[in-house]
């Protein structure tokens, strides 16, 4: 036998079972996001470099993209993020669209890494901004979707946190140190939880360039729990949280600055208290991408989410639903094949009146046609055997409890509603 072909490094196979509960996911997500009004959208998988190579970040453009030539010569690189393409997006009918912009989207992203649990090379993703407005309400806003989607999944604010921050605020803080190259603390900060205590201060000296002494003011800096209140942004934004009733789920982290180049103010993620996974979510806001992109300036903040990492937490939490992977309440047996075609217009009549059926394809045992409902999880069994053809009845048989019944065949359409409602 020839060897089986195995999928790409860092890519995921989805059999009906795990595509149920991506579907159940993006469920979620889209209920959290219809719930405060926003408009579901898509972009291109494909996209120029140029689009990311200004305001994405060095490491994501030059480390993480599938980048490849295209028989034109143009530079091409599979999506890594979304946010860059909604400015794109936005800048080319800037002044056609009505002002705020509250947009959603779920979908496919690739980045090249090395691929490790809670990371993969091809992930999907939730994607959600507002742009037009630069207000505390804005961006409490997002968080508290953020936070909507977390209760709506059964997590608690004792088992999630969203943890926020300010780059206005923290510029501030380490030019006050004696710093003049912020980006390079930034990156810094946001390799804290990724690098052992030891190997973080060694790249802060080393790489960074910071002294002994700005480094141990740093450390005091980024434990700071009350710093938030020298920020007014802050104290509007969580006044704001207040009001949304998610205080419960925010809190100030001066540690948390986000990689990504293009954020200017507020700066959030969502973390398990635990602490056993990386970053769920993470956004933040951005006033000048659509300005760099080719429109006008115009604000917006938004976030983005995985479906790896949150899959995880999902079932470490004991949250993950049982899913049934077919859509039908229903199998219709065929008894033999004198009554395929009774059988098939059977089908039919419950498919016209609403009810999500299967039609077993061939005439075949009896036994092995219900062992197939029971692995599908299919409720309810329609058998037309000689004698209920005859008089024009089924049996409906409910394979939950092993009840059934003789119906009409003309009344069988409410009679299977009302067992599977």
């Amino acid at each position: 036998m020839k060897p089986t072909i195995r999928p790409i490094k860092g890519t995921r196979d989805f059999y009906p079972e795990e595509m149920a509960f991506r579907t159940w996911l993006y469920g979620k997500m889209k209920a959290a996001s219809q719930k405060f009004g926003y408009q579901e959208w898509e972009a291109p998988i494909l996209e120029s470099l140029e689009l990311y190579a200004a305001k994405s970040g060095e490491e994501l453009v030059k480390e993480q993209s599938f980048v490849f030539t295209d028989r034109g010569g143009d530079t091409i690189t599979l999506r890594p993020e979304l946010t860059p393409s909604l400015a794109r997006m936005v800048a080319q009918k800037q002044r056609e669209l009505p002002k705020p912009i509250r947009w959603w989207s779920f979908g496919p992203f690739w980045r090249y890494e090395r691929p490790q649990k809670g990371r993969t090379r091809e992930f999907f993703q939730w994607n959600i901004d507002l742009l037009g407005v630069n207000s505390p309400y804005a961006d409490a806003e997002l968080v508290a979707i953020g936070a909507e989607f977390f209760k709506s999944v059964g997590f608690s604010s004792q088992q999630i946190v969203i943890k926020v921050n300010n780059r206005k605020l923290m510029e501030a803080q380490i030019k006050s140190l004696g710093v003049d190259q912020v980006d390079g603390v930034y990156r810094l900060i946001d390799k804290l939880d990724k690098l052992p205590a030891d190997k973080w201060r060694a790249y802060g000296l080393d790489d960074i360039g910071l002294s002994a002494d700005q480094m141990d003011r740093l450390s005091v800096l980024l434990n700071d729990s009350e710093l938030w209140q020298q920020s007014d942004e802050l104290v509007a934004f969580f006044s704001a949280i207040d009001d949304l009733g998610v205080r419960d789920y925010v809190e100030f982290d001066p540690s948390v600055i986000r990689g990504l180049a293009y954020y200017t103010g507020v700066v959030f993620e969502a973390r398990d208290r635990s602490g056993e996974f990386r970053a769920i979510l993470g956004g933040g806001r951005y006033d000048n991408l659509v300005g760099d992109v080719g429109g006008e300036p115009l604000g917006g903040i938004g976030f983005a989410m995985g479906d790896v990492v949150m899959g995880l937490v999902i079932e470490r939490y004991g949250l993950k639903p049982a899913l049934r992977p077919t859509p039908a309440g229903v199998i219709v047996t065929i008894f033999d094949k004198s009554l395929v075609k009774v059988s098939a217009r059977i089908a039919a009549q419950l498919r016209s009146g609403g009810v999500n059926t299967e039609l077993f394809p061939e005439a075949a045992k009896l036994d092995r046609q219900l062992k197939y409902a029971n692995t599908q999880a299919i409720p309810i069994a329609i058998i037309v055997g000689p004698d209920e053809a005859a008089q024009g009845n089924v049996t409906v048989r409910d394979l939950r409890s092993g009840a059934q019944q003789v119906v009409a065949q003309d009344q069988i359409v409410e009679m299977v509603k009302s067992l599977i409602r």
